[in-house]
């Protein structure tokens, strides 16, 4: 059991509405498990309207958990810079505001390392600079149920990405 245990990777990406994040992470292969959520406010058990206010602090992002054994993070963090623009503050598509900021919570701080060499590599790619949010995650609340896998449940939902 501890063996399994280590070949599953945990991380956290805020790439604007959770939504679209949610499904396109749930496509990877080596995905096994996603949920919703808000993540780093200052809030305890923040409703989604109260995120939406920008006053609670928190991001909307997806919580991951991926099969080691078949995706290293680096090429986890390929797939989350596809789907974004890092160089945008508080914005993607749409979506306007503090709690679409782009961000990488991780769990491990092993994985700091690896997430700075990817941000690195991916900055060369712009002229400006990245603002993804990287930082350890503090907090994460699980989003209400009807915001999970809200695209599987509503194909023809709104959605930022390109799936």
């Amino acid at each position: 059991m501890e063996k399994l245990e280590k070949q599953i990777g945990k991380i956290v990406f805020g790439a604007g509405c959770f939504w679209g994040v949610e499904e396109y992470m749930s496509r990877l292969d080596a995905v096994l498990n996603t949920k919703v959520g808000y993540a780093n406010g200052a809030k305890e058990n923040p409703t989604y309207e109260e995120v939406c206010t920008g006053e609670t602090g928190h991001a909307e992002v997806c919580y991951v958990e991926y099969d080691k054994s078949k995706i290293d993070l680096m090429e986890l963090l390929d797939s989350y810079w596809n789907i974004v623009d890092p160089t945008i503050l508080n914005r993607q598509g749409n979506d306007m505001g503090t709690q679409y900021r782009t961000g990488i919570y991780y769990i491990d701080k092993e994985d700091l390392a690896i997430i700075e060499k990817s941000k690195a590599r991916e900055q060369v790619k712009y002229d400006r600079p990245i603002v993804v949010e990287i930082e350890p995650l503090g907090s994460f609340y699980e989003a209400e149920e009807y915001h999970q896998r809200y695209l599987k449940k509503n194909p023809g939902g709104y959605c930022h990405i390109k799936l």
